[in-house]
């Protein structure tokens, strides 16, 4: 059985990487973030009156 020449095994590594960069970059933009609709909202601010 013949071996792979290490030139073989360099390409084999960059198809392979070069396909993982591929899918992690689709996967990147094809993501679509929903949009969480924010009611109004209203800081509720508590007077305190100090009494000294």
């Amino acid at each position: 059985m013949p071996q792979m020449s290490p030139l073989l095994w360099l390409n084999l590594y960059i198809f392979f990487f070069s396909i993982f960069l591929l899918f992690i970059v689709m996967s990147y933009f094809t993501y679509i973030p929903t949009m969480t609709t924010q009611e109004s909202a209203k800081y509720e601010t508590h007077q305190m009156n100090w009494k000294w």
